[in-house]
């Protein structure tokens, strides 16, 4: 067998794509009006089905109803018990997941396509006749207070959540956190509630992907599409509240030696004109192994195994987080070299080299996130429900390299400036 002489000395060739392309969804429409999204792609005849409905946080009278209303959909309906259930899904291979995000609720399905016939009505079942035995959610309960009494211990975790609360308030959607007090706060009847206004005979949308066609589009419409559904109610307004003139809030732990950091602020969103833009100065300054905020504080000055900067986007807000753990000693001085990067960044044209080797990696990790039938869906899945353009995704190789090192240096200077930034340190300076 002839043997290949490989010479590791030399970097292996590489192309830079300029252009990406996703298979596309099909739309479709139940009988009850529902919309479904199918991306008929892969191999392996496997499915994923997720029910999408627009109440989460967002939408509860009390803290954490929304979570243990999706928690409690799987643990009985009218005809089984939850562990009849378990067994049930076990049996045919299936998988289930339940979500509640602030914004919105999903259950997911992941199935053997042949087996959506049987696995379909069961899920109609969760979704109209859960009966949330006060038992289980007694354990579901006990479960999540034993884990809080955990996080509580962390300084990663109560500076996350200080962070939350700082930037939008404790009262807010986006700003409200788990404690002992709310846990213990809300009834099985408050879940009930939440399920009978949000879930119960309430419109969603369906993504089905995987290897799927018509067929399966018919099958949800006999399962799904036939009963009438009304409209999800109206939705509270909460204000953003202001970032300007916070002062820093520091939760000391005498018995730490680590501190975590958490910086940010209020960011723009997805169909702002900037937001490439911000995108790649994100990255430059903190989005990647490569960025200025790891050369720094990690390899020049060996302050943290790790730190970072990026993007969230919810529904209907975004901020920026900067985050890191450090030794206590350590912590005044990251945040000063922190700041020293952010105003480097504000005075000084990125050099064209760097700025490009943040893009090659961006539009890497774009194309990386493409591979399978489920992460072509998700991309599909964001742009739906954030009714983002139709070419949102299409055109993101574009916008990226479009950014230029007088951009970078704008969007430094308009939308990272140190002043705006509200710091929490969990631990001590």
């Amino acid at each position: 067998m002839m043997m290949m002489n490989l010479d590791r000395t030399q970097v292996p060739d590489f192309h830079l794509t300029d252009t990406v392309s996703l298979l596309p969804v099909q739309a479709y429409t139940l009988d009850n009006g529902v919309p479904v999204y199918m991306i008929d792609a892969g191999a392996q005849p496997v499915t994923r089905v997720e029910w999408v409905f627009e109440a989460g946080g967002w939408d509860e009278a009390l803290p954490n109803v929304s979570t243990f209303t999706l928690r409690m959909l799987n643990e009985g309906t009218q005809q089984y018990t939850g562990a009849e259930l378990a067994e049930f899904f076990d049996q045919y291979g299936s998988f289930l997941e339940f979500n509640a995000s602030s914004d919105r609720s999903t259950v997911t399905l992941y199935a053997l396509r042949k087996h959506l016939p049987v696995l379909l009505p069961r899920i109609q079942e969760l979704l109209q006749e859960a009966t949330f035995p006060a038992e289980e959610l007694e354990v579901q309960r006990t479960i999540a207070l034993q884990n809080l009494q955990v996080n509580e211990e962390k300084t990663s975790f109560l500076a996350s959540r200080g962070f939350r609360e700082s930037l939008f308030g404790k009262d807010h959607p986006y700003g409200k956190n788990q404690t002992q007090e709310n846990l213990k706060a809300f009834s099985r009847d408050d879940l009930v509630g939440f399920y009978e206004k949000h879930i119960v005979g309430h419109t969603f949308q369906l993504f089905i992907s995987g290897q799927v066609d018509e067929r399966e589009i018919a099958l949800l419409n006999e399962v799904f599409g036939q009963q009438e559904l009304l409209p999800q109610p109206e939705r509270r307004t909460f204000a953003i509240p202001s970032t300007k003139q916070k002062a820093a809030v520091l939760i000391e732990l005498p018995e730490k030696t680590q501190s975590t950091i958490r910086l940010g602020r209020h960011i723009i969103n997805r169909i702002h004109p900037d937001y490439y833009k911000v995108m790649v100065t994100n990255e430059i300054f903190g989005g990647y192994f490569g960025s200025r905020l790891m050369k720094n504080i990690r390899e020049e000055k060996g302050f943290t195994y790790g730190i970072y900067s990026q993007m969230n986007n919810f529904a209907q807000a975004s901020q920026l987080v900067i985050g890191t753990d450090v030794n206590k000693e350590f912590t005044t001085q990251t945040l000063a070299e922190i700041r020293k990067e952010l105003e480097r960044l504000q005075t000084e044209l990125v050099p064209v080299t760097e700025l490009q080797t943040a893009q090659n990696y961006m539009i890497g990790q774009f194309i990386g996130s493409l591979n399978t039938p489920f992460e072509i869906a998700d991309r599909h899945k964001v742009r739906i429900l954030n009714n983002l353009p139709d070419d949102y995704h299409l055109r993101f190789i574009e916008r990226i390299k479009a950014v230029t090192p007088e951009d970078v240096l704008a969007m430094a200077q308009t939308y990272f400036t140190w002043e705006d930034l509200i710091e929490v340190v969990a631990g001590g300076k």
